[in-house]
Formats: C-alpha cells, structure tokens, sequence
C-alpha cells in the first residue's frame, strides 16, 4: 500500500476482505451457528467487496449486501460472475450509509457487520437503523476492535503522515491521546455496547472475543503461525481472550412488545 496517497478518507472506511483465507472461514464458523436456521434474508452491512456475502449464499442462506463505496459494490457484482457453482445466483449489493438503511421495519432476520461499526460515522444511530430494519427475534452478529488488544490494526497519524501497520500499546493509551493518534477508527471497551445499546431492546446473547487468523504469518512461518493459532484459539476460552483481536457479539431483537 503505498502510504503517501492513504488519505482520510481512505483511513477511515478501511479495507474489505479481498482474499478469503483461514481467518475468514474461521469467522464465518463463529457466524454459522446463528444464521444456520435462518430461511429468511441477512444483510451485510459494510459488505466491501461481498467476500461474506458470496459465503453465505453458498451455505445456502439468502444474503445481499451494502456499502457506501460505489467502486466495492462494481467490484463484489464482477466477483460474483466468477463464482463456479449452477446453484449460486449474484447477489443484490446496494449503495447506502449505515445511519439510514433504505429498508422498511422488521425486514430482515440477521444483520452482520464485520469489522465496520468502528468506520461508521455514527456507531449509535448505526446500531439503531440495525434494531429498526430486523424482525422481532433477529440478530445483529459483529466483530468490533478490541480495546484490550496490543496492536492497533488501523495504524495510525503522525505529524500529518499516516503510519499504517500493527502498532503497538496505542489502545491502551489514554482515550484523549489515543484518538489523536487514530481518529480515524473506533475501538470498544468490554462495557463500550451496553451505553450504546441502552435504549434498544436487545438481548446479549452472546459476547466473546477472537484472536487473528494469523493468514500473513502462515504464508511466510507456517510453523510459527500454527503455534500462535493453537496457543491463542485456547486462549479464547479462558479471561485471557479480554487481550483478543476482535469483540464478537450477538445481539437479538426482543418481540414487540
């Protein structure tokens, strides 16, 4: 990537997942149990290229797409006609900020949101245009950066320069120095969801925490990655997952009162 011409703007929508490798099966595994059952439709928000989206319909469970980059939605419609299965059709990918989903209430049974909410421009009216668009008993399934984490993944500003790579202890900074440091990405807090949530009616119904795939590792120390990937997928159930890559958080809508 060259670092010069990464502006703000690029900073702060990130990047999708362009490749599908180990890391993304692996969190497609943590997804399946919760859309498994599902005959209805799942939207990806901040689908990027529709790396998930493809996943999914070819588990056979209807997706479409959505995201404010027009260039990623030509990209994700021209990946799709290179799919080689008779039972696949291509996905719907519309063009639309997260703050104001153009769908009707109660239209979907699970949203997903794959390392995006920390992009949005606002995360609070994100989740609730989420809460609005799914049916009663829907999910909104995310990953989100992990505050305790070591790195962080987004890179950072310095003297107007971006820095981009893991760097490290910049997420257990002081929030004011933090921020001025990558103000261009958002990272949560164990409790962070809960004030964010407050006023919607959603149940946890589940909160972990995932450690990296380690796919840039695996493809230079095979040994090494399998290392890291055995000690710290272990470490995922224990009270040291608080130090994981990525939230992963299930959030279901409660039936209308």
């Amino acid at each position: 990537m060259d670092q010069t011409n990464f502006g703000p703007i690029a900073s702060r929508r990130g990047n999708p997942s362009y490749l599908w490798r180990f890391g993304q099966e692996r969190r497609l595994d943590f997804i399946k149990p919760f859309i498994g059952e599902l005959d209805g439709l799942i939207l990806d928000l901040g689908c990027g290229v529709g790396e998930y989206v493809r996943a999914i319909k070819l588990a056979g469970i209807e997706c479409v797409g959505i995201d404010i980059e027009h260039s990623r939605l030509l990209d994700a419609t021209a990946r799709d006609k290179l799919v080689e299965s008779s039972e696949f059709a291509p996905a719907s990918y519309l063009l639309a900020a997260s703050e104001t989903l153009p769908f009707v209430s109660d239209s979907f049974d699970a949203v997903l949101m794959n390392e995006v909410i920390e992009h949005v421009h606002d995360d609070r009216e994100t989740l609730r245009e989420i809460y609005k668009i799914l049916k009663p008993g829907g999910v909104c399934i995310l990953f989100a950066p992990n505050k305790g984490y070591p790195f962080e993944t987004h890179g950072i500003w310095w003297r107007n320069k971006y820095i981009f790579g893991n760097i490290p202890l910049v997420n257990w900074l002081p929030e004011r120095f933090r921020n001025r440091l990558v103000p261009h990405a958002r990272v949560y807090g164990h409790l962070d969801f809960e004030s964010l949530i407050e006023d919607l009616s959603f149940d946890v119904i589940e909160h972990a925490y995932i450690f990296p795939g380690f796919d840039n590792i695996y493809k230079r120390y095979k040994l090494l990655a399998n290392v890291l990937r055995f000690i710290c997928y272990r470490l995922e159930r224990t009270p040291l997952s608080r130090f994981a890559l990525s939230h992963f958080m299930v959030l279901k809508k409660k039936p209308h009162s």
